[in-house]
């Protein structure tokens, strides 16, 4: 890994990207972790525990067992996803912090309800319910680094991005699996017996290629 070491002063905020990218390109999603978190000095997990989620928090933890792990629960998840997350979190002993809207569901559905992407609520319902916990979030740990699950394909969005991107607050934020398939997440799965979680809802998503708000942020 020679061509991928740098210097701990070479900062996660004033990277060539065009560069790294490359150089990540055909790197594994561990020897990518390996590198972020050389140069890491406040690196954190996002994570909604969609899907094939456990593959990101088990190969980032494994490097660092003590890596904030952030899940802001809009509290509409089934009760299938936060049985789900007690799972992953005795399995892998996370470091789990969560964040939580001000306003409770029951205030929120009364007065909002789980508004359409159409309807124009639907930003203010996405504000309340996880942008708002997300910056939050993202205020108190104050991270260089930004672990995430985005892959290519998953919406128009995403498939502009690639393995390093910067957020508009100049996270560098840092997509192992960006180049990975379905079938890849499963067999990682199956390799190391984690859980995978089908029953999951956002109800900040009309449709499946929908961005939540988050990494627009």
């Amino acid at each position: 890994m020679s061509e991928m070491e740098t210097r701990r002063n070479h900062k996660a905020h004033n990277l060539n990207l065009d560069y790294y990218n490359g150089v990540l390109r055909d790197k594994s999603p561990e020897q990518i972790i390996e590198w972020a978190l050389y140069i890491a000095e406040r690196p954190v997990i996002t994570s909604n525990f969609r899907p094939y989620a456990t593959v990101l928090i088990h190969a980032c933890s494994r490097q660092k067992p003590d890596i904030p792990v952030i899940w802001c629960d809009t509290g509409f998840n089934t009760q299938s996803t936060y049985t789900h997350i007690e799972e992953v979190v005795r399995m892998l002993k996370l470091n789990l912090y969560k964040y939580k809207p001000t306003l409770s569901k029951d205030f929120i559905g009364y007065y909002y309800g789980i508004p359409s992407p159409n309807n124009r609520l639907h930003s203010l319902f996405s504000e309340l319910v996880k942008l708002e916990p997300f910056r939050r979030a993202m205020e108190e740990h104050k991270p260089d680094i930004w672990f995430t699950n985005v892959r290519r394909g998953q919406t128009e969005f995403r498939n502009g991005l690639d393995i390093l991107s910067y957020s508009k607050e100049g996270i560098l934020k840092v997509s192992p699996f960006y180049y990975a398939n379905t079938k890849e997440l499963y067999t990682y799965t199956q390799k190391y017996s984690l859980p995978i979680e089908f029953d999951y809802f956002d109800p900040t998503k009309g449709e499946a290629d929908m961005e939540c708000g988050m990494q627009l942020m």
